[in-house]
This record gives structure tokens, sequence and C-alpha cells, in this order.
């Protein structure tokens, strides 16, 4: 099995940063893609970046050019910066990566329980 932890969530002014950490764990053989999501309540869960084992992005239109993904393979974790934070950004954000583990067959998706950024002055 695969654990999320993640970190990093809090409360920052319109216009800040922060900055998300998710360390994965446990008996894993190789992590695939890493994602992060967003849900905002009363909204549906939402991709904001992911990425690939080899180092490719993708994030969504919303966060482009605010946002940053990037992962350490060596300690299993990836990252999200978040730049110039609005308030449609405040919700909570889980991490999900596709990973193949000992004594699991095959690649599964697996998810951390979510860390909470608010956005207000």
């Amino acid at each position: 099995q695969v654990q999320l932890v993640e970190s990093g969530g809090g409360l920052v002014q319109p216009g800040g940063s922060l900055r998300l950490s998710c360390a994965a764990s446990g008996s894993i053989v190789k992590i695939y893609v890493m994602r992060w999501h967003r849900q905002a309540p009363g909204k549906q869960r939402e991709l904001v970046a992911a990425i690939t084992s080899g180092g490719s992005t993708n994030y969504a239109d919303s966060v482009k050019g605010r946002f940053t993904i990037s992962r350490d393979n060596a300690n299993n974790t990836v990252y999200l910066q978040m730049n110039s934070l609005k308030p449609e950004d405040p919700a909570v954000y889980y991490c999900n990566v596709d990973a193949s583990a000992i004594a699991t067959f095959g690649i599964r998706a697996y998810w951390g329980q979510g860390t909470h950024v608010t956005v207000s002055s």
C-alpha cells in the first residue's frame, strides 16, 4: 500500500503564496504520475496540476502561470508552489498518485486526506 500525507495548507492573503507538499510512503515500487486536485465547497473536484515521472507537467487553465508543480523522486514527494493566490483558489487540495506497490497487482491510484487552503484578507 501507499500512504500520502499532504502539508502546507493554511490562510493567506490575496496575492500571497503557499507551498503544498505531499509525501508518499509505504511499500512503493514506482510512482508514475503525481497530481494535485482541489475541491471547493459545493463544487466538483478538479485537476489542478500533474507531473509525470519524467517531469512533464500539465496545468488547469485557471492556474497556469501562477502554480508550479514539481517532484522529488528520491523522496517520493510532490510539491505545488502557489503564487498570486486569488479569492477563487480556496479549496481542499488533494494529492493523488498512480503507483505500483509490493504485493499489489498493477498500478493503482492513491489519494491523500487533503489540506485546506484559505485566501482571505
